[in-house]
């Protein structure tokens, strides 16, 4: 009477062998079996397992482990610093670099320019600064607190909550400063991050006092120091602070159900922060609009106005 053959590998069926994965069953040579923390499994039930295991992700929706390179981060750092070195060249001064830069006077934000048709004012203005102090200042702040909110939130949800910030900045400048004041600087999308850590902090259940000392120092210097841009200020910080509520708390608020739903309802809710800055601008750019008649200058280029940092 004959023996039965013996089992071959699933993946080498030319290969004879007494091992099976103690996953699957089924029987496989020791070049296709890796240790597991029961028995040993087959190439096939290991990429499985793999693709079985969530990644770690943190409270923001980013990608645990490694700290990355915040290269949104640095990228706008360098965006502004470049903005700034164009306008002081055209200027041929680094404190002065607002008068006489062709660059300048296209992107310094004037409601009345805005409102009629000038809408890169709204952004671009986020990028210029009055002289090197007002750009390190900026600079400074954003590289403090830029880092870590990144790797919290992730780069493109850092970069989403950055752009609202500024984009509320310019909506409260267009809704209640005057008409033919010019402001600039990153002021507006900074105080939006210091909104954003804030809520970051919170939501960690960590202390959030640090912060909010930061941002009460920061409006009392708004508030007392004249010729700084107080509605930019507060416009950036409501923005940032709404958009990292959006991400952070309403997809528990909304009792979302799944990792999946919690980020749609995070990018649903960065979306209608985004479209609250735009009908106020809609709005105030009507208001501006009808009472064009009535102003009773002309706004030419920066200088001719009082310069508003932020």
């Amino acid at each position: 009477m004959s023996n039965p053959p013996a089992p071959t590998c699933v993946r080498h069926p030319d290969r004879p062998t007494g091992l099976a994965c103690t996953r699957c069953g089924r029987p496989a040579c020791p070049e296709c079996l890796q240790p597991a923390a029961v028995g040993q499994h087959c190439v096939d039930c290991v990429r499985q397992g793999r693709r079985d295991v969530r990644q770690v992700r943190t409270v923001g929706g980013a990608a645990a482990g490694a700290a990355p390179v915040p290269y949104v981060t640095y990228g706008l750092i360098a965006v502004n610093v470049l903005v700034y070195l164009v306008t002081a060249a055209q200027a041929g001064s680094p404190m002065d670099n607002y008068r006489g830069s062709a660059l300048f006077r296209e992107f310094v934000l004037v409601p009345l320019l805005v409102a009629d048709g000038e809408w890169w004012r709204l952004l671009g203005s986020g990028f210029l600064h009055y002289g090197a102090i007002h750009l390190l200042v900026n600079m400074f702040a954003l590289y403090v607190v830029g880092r870590d909110l990144e790797r919290v939130l992730g780069r493109v949800r850092f970069g989403c909550v950055y752009l609202i910030s500024l984009l509320g900045g310019s909506a409260a400048v267009m809704a209640l400063s005057d008409t033919v004041v010019a402001t600039a600087g990153a002021s507006g999308a900074v105080y939006g991050l210091f909104g954003a850590v804030t809520v970051t902090l919170i939501r960690l259940r960590q202390s959030p006092t640090p912060m909010l000392v930061v941002i009460g120092v920061n409006v009392l210097i708004s508030f007392s120091l004249p010729g700084i841009s107080l509605w930019g200020h507060l416009g950036g910080l409501a923005a940032g602070t709404l958009a990292a509520l959006g991400i952070l708390f309403v997809p528990e608020w909304l009792s979302a159900r799944s990792p999946e739903a919690a980020r749609r309802i995070g990018w649903a809710s960065l979306g209608a922060v985004a479209v609250a800055c735009v009908a106020v601008i809609v709005a105030a750019t009507l208001t501006v609009r009808s009472d064009i008649p009535a102003v009773p200058i002309q706004v030419s280029a920066p200088g001719t106005e009082a310069p508003t940092p932020r």
